[in-house]
């Protein structure tokens, strides 16, 4: 068979012969490179074109050996947003030396669609959050049709199911699950509602199905995603089923051995949740319950539809239903008409609920958004000392919480091994229950431990993660 000619296409992939037939036409398949920024739906997203693109022949390398590098872009804040930017005029050398063609996904994708072209000529696909499913067909057209553009930029009014059949990519021991899109809830200072569109949740079947498929193939963690979980089934796209009744049901699941979830929002976590911490063995006692502020004031003007009383209420009830119950928040600093006493009331809020950590940023404003339009915005240098504050503050409870494991016994899930090795062997790195970083040691040349679950016991506590040493693994 003569080998077809791809014009425009970079040579290093057809050189090699790397081209499938699909009926009547050639595909090449190509090198990629996936580059994700912003929260754990992206991270989800990311996973699951590189599992499609894997099953369809590509190979997965670095920027540099490329022929489509991915970008999943973040635009909740402006700095991730000009760190795209930043990032492709930085690809510019490397696409004009390697003949690649970029795609940007994603959130900002979302914001600026087609207006990526005239800025950036190498970038040939921009795809939106419910253009996902469809990349990967776009991607293997785009590579075989030099010249070509395209856009996936349609919101749906229901969720848009992606093939999950699989069954030679591999997965991570630790997998994410999308059990939701978008969101309602239109806070004041938040632009998902514009980029992810409203909230459309999956059928309970499909989402059991896809859990089941990633145990099957070696995932031993599952993490349930939305922008707001606790509101699953609360939309056209539900089937009748409560978010707890789908927590119980994955739960169960043979072969899974823990359970999380990401993103809860305050207003919405029914009793029910709280108690399934008490209940399920699978559920890990850890909850990320983004606070946003401590005051009540600014909680108002942001729309969050709870006070300081009913969070911290939660976080009781929590740690009363799940006692060692670890939680993490989301911060904003300087959100409009923020007062220094304001400030202070988010900082008794930290100093009481002692977060394991947090992400906290500077307010910025975001196209469209309510909080654009608002007066009495906050200078950048009080924000900026006020941040500084807030995170020093945070850095010594991280810190004491580290530190308070030392000589503790864990479960660790190992998940690969660590980018930080050691002299004199390799090391594993891994998550105890309560989602702490954990590197253990081992024997140089031991067998491959991905996905086994380690007892180990803590015995130094680092900046950001923990050392532990190996006492067994099943």
């Amino acid at each position: 068979m003569t080998r077809p000619e791809f014009p425009g296409i970079s040579g290093k992939s057809l050189a090699r012969g790397v081209y499938r037939v699909q009926g009547m036409h050639y595909i090449p398949r190509m090198n990629f490179h996936i580059l994700t920024f912003g929260c754990q739906m992206n991270v989800g997203d990311s996973q699951w074109l590189s599992r499609a693109l894997r099953s369809r022949g590509w190979q997965e390398t670095t920027d540099e050996q490329a022929d489509v590098i991915i970008i999943n872009t973040c635009s909740v804040r402006d700095k991730p947003e000009q760190k795209v930017y930043s990032l492709l005029g930085r690809l510019a050398s490397i696409v004009r030396e390697t003949g690649a063609f970029v795609a940007v996904g994603g959130c900002v994708a979302q914001q600026i669609g087609a207006g990526f072209w005239n800025r950036f000529p190498f970038v040939r696909l921009v795809f939106g959050t419910d253009g996902v499913a469809g990349v990967p067909q776009a991607l293997e057209r785009l590579a075989s049709t030099p010249r070509l553009r395209l856009s996936l930029l349609d919101f749906s009014e229901e969720y848009v199911e992606r093939g999950q059949d699989f069954p030679d990519a591999s997965v991570s021991p630790s997998a994410f699950v999308t059990i939701m899109q978008g969101c309602n809830n239109f806070c004041a200072y938040c632009i998902v509602p514009y980029v992810r569109g409203r909230q459309k949740s999956r059928t309970s079947a499909s989402i059991i199905s896809e859990c089941e498929s990633l145990i099957a193939r070696g995932a031993r963690e599952i993490t349930l995603l939305g922008q707001n979980v606790n509101s699953y089934g609360q939309d056209a796209g539900g089937d009748g089923l409560s978010f707890t009744q789908l927590l119980r049901r994955v739960a169960v699941l043979p072969g899974l051995a823990r359970l999380r979830f990401v993103t809860s929002h305050p207003k919405d976590i029914a009793p029910e949740v709280v108690a399934a911490f008490g209940e399920l063995e699978q559920l890990c006692p850890c909850l990320h319950l983004p606070m946003q502020s401590g005051s009540d004031a600014v909680l108002a003007r942001m729309g969050r539809k709870y006070d300081r009383a009913r969070y911290l209420d939660i976080v009781r009830r929590l740690r009363q239903a799940r006692p060692g119950m670890v939680l993490t928040t989301d911060i904003i600093v300087g959100f409009p008409g923020e007062t220094e006493q304001d400030f202070r009331a988010t900082m008794d809020v930290l100093e009481e609920v002692r977060f394991e950590r947090s992400f906290s940023f500077k307010y910025s404003d975001r196209p469209g958004v309510a909080a654009e339009r608002m007066a009495f915005k906050v200078p950048e240098e009080v924000k900026a000392e006020r941040l500084a504050s807030f995170q020093a503050r945070q850095a010594e409870l991280t810190a004491e919480d580290l530190r308070a494991q030392e000589g503790r016994r864990v479960s660790v899930l190992l998940e690969e091994l660590s980018k930080r090795q050691d002299e004199g062997g390799l090391s594993w790195r891994g998550r105890e229950p309560g989602g702490r970083v954990v590197d253990i040691p081992v024997i140089d040349g031991g067998p491959d431990l991905t996905g086994a679950l380690a007892t180990v016991r803590i015995s130094l506590a680092r900046k950001h993660s923990l050392l532990g040493e190996m006492e067994g693994t099943p």
